[in-house]
């Protein structure tokens, strides 16, 4: 293979893959199901305010 080869290659799979792969990760950060868990995560700092956390919830 010379360079000529793998530069078309990446300029239309390469390039095809990579936006699909995009694509794929914004349809699952805003899927319906992750409203819960990033709610979660927002409030993860809040959830020890006024005392250290325990085993069981530094597991969550």
């Amino acid at each position: 293979m010379d360079y000529h080869i793998l530069r078309e290659f990446a300029d239309s799979w390469v390039l095809l893959l990579m936006f699909v792969f995009f694509v794929a990760v914004i349809v699952w950060a805003i899927r319906p199901g992750s409203n819960k868990e990033h709610r979660d995560v927002a409030n993860s700092i809040f959830r020890n305010e006024d005392k250290p956390a325990t085993s069981e919830e530094a597991r969550r």
